[in-house]
Order: C-alpha cells, then sequence, then structure tokens
C-alpha cells in the first residue's frame, strides 16, 4: 500500500535538526557511515562510531568517540547503545561480497534487534536497497536486483523483515546506486516507493537524509526510498 509520497527535492539549505542528539554510527567507515560522521558533527552532535576498524577513522577521532568491536555481537552493541538517543547504520558487506559475508546484513539485525530492547534507545535508522521496490517500473529496480544481485537482495530482504517484526522505531532508507559525488540537497524522497527515475544519489544527500529522519517521527517504521 503506497502511503502519502513526497517525491519534491529536498531544499539545499543545510538545515540543522532542531538539538544536539548523542548517535550511535554503525558502519562509520565504510561510504555512507562516513559521510553520516562528518555530516552528524557538522550538524552539533555527539558523536560515537562503534567500528571493527578504527585506524580509518583517525582524522576525525578527536570530534568523536571511537569505540572499537563486533557489530554481530548483541553484547557488545548493548553495552555501546546506552546512553546514545539513537542508532544510525551504513552497515553493509564489503564489496564484491564474499561468501562469508553473504548473510551479513541478516546476522547484524539479528544483533543489533536483540541489544536494543535492553537499552532505552528504540530510534534507528538502516540503510537498505532499492532493489527491493517490487513497484519501481522506472528503474524496474527489483527486476534488476534479482538479476544481477540476488544475494544483495535476500540479505537485505531478509535484514528488513527482522526489524519488522519488533516494536523498535525503526526507519529503513533504500537508496539506488550510490556515487561519491558531493553533498547537493537535493533530493526526492518517496516514502514506500522510489521515486520515478531515481537512478542514482551520492552517498552524502544519503546521509543528510538519514540524520534528518531520526527526528523525523512520521518517518518511523516507514521504508523510505532516496534518489537524486
Amino acid at each position: 500500500m503506497r502511503e502519502h509520497i513526497d517525491t519534491e527535492p529536498v531544499s539545499p539549505l543545510r538545515q540543522g535538526t532542531h538539538r544536539s542528539m548523542k548517535l550511535l554510527v554503525l558502519g562509520a567507515t565504510g561510504g555512507t557511515g562516513l559521510e553520516i560522521v562528518r555530516q552528524a558533527i557538522e550538524h552539533g552532535h555527539a558523536v560515537t562510531a562503534f567500528v571493527r576498524s578504527p585506524e580509518r577513522l583517525k582524522p576525525l577521532e578527536d570530534r568523536i568517540t571511537v569505540k572499537q568491536g563486533d557489530l554481530l555481537s548483541s553484547a557488545e552493541l548493548e553495552r555501546v547503545i546506552i546512553g546514545h538517543e539513537a542508532v544510525v547504520s551504513g552497515f553493509g558487506p564489503r564489496v564484491p561480497i564474499s561468501k562469508a559475508d553473504a548473510n551479513l546484513l541478516q546476522r547484524f539485525a539479528v544483533a543489533l534487534t536483540a541489544a536494543m530492547p535492553h537499552t532505552e534507545v528504540r530510534r534507528v535508522i538502516v540503510e537498505s536497497v532499492a532493489f527491493l521496490f517490487k513497484d519501481s517500473i522506472f528503474p524496474p529496480a527489483y527486476f534488476l536486483g534479482r538479476l544481477f544481485f540476488p544475494g544483495t537482495v535476500v540479505d537485505t530482504s531478509a535484514m528488513e523483515s527482522i526489524f519488522a517484526q519488533t516494536e523498535l522505531e525503526w526507519t529503513m532508507v533504500r537508496p539506488p546506486q550510490l556515487t561519491d559525488k558531493p553533498y547537493t540537497g537535493k533530493y526526492r524522497v518517496g516514502v514506500g516507493h522510489l521515486p520515478r527515475f531515481g537512478f542514482k544519489i551520492s552517498r552524502a544527500d544519503v546521509a543528510d537524509y538519514m540524520i534528518k529522519a531520526v527526528e523525523n517521527p512520521s518517518t518511523i517504521r516507514k521504508v523510505v526510498g532516496v534518489c537524486n
């Protein structure tokens, strides 16, 4: 069922969120994750990055808190989540995806959804993929995903299903092809679908949307397509 859809470009004015928040960023060393960290700092948020390889965050270590650990351990996640207001995840497997990482996002979802109920944190924003939009015709996202990236479709679908079965205040953000182009702020948002001709978006713009979504209650328990 389609809900209210906002496909107007987001204003290029970078309005900071209303207040400073304590955000835990997962997958902070990946392409989107690094952008989330950088932009969250810009917006004045207190950022903790929970990562496997902290050395990649050395340039930012004086401006954020870096904790090293296993993102597939619910006990370790629980310890690091406590004291934050929201979790923002750009976590995902490295490409090309190895056999060992075939169900990485599913295992991650199991660990995170087991950890969060033991904390007071309910809000979580998760990066997923536009391949899961079955009703997208231009581009035919689901068809292309099943054809060229079947493993990704299966793993991200399993991840989303796990979150959907919880009482958490989740938002699934499904971008199409990600680019390393700079932030524009001129992206389109569709609740429950991918806006037409949504072929690409920069990681910087995805990060911008994810940070803003933290404080947007209308996105709770919603799947959102974002594209340039």
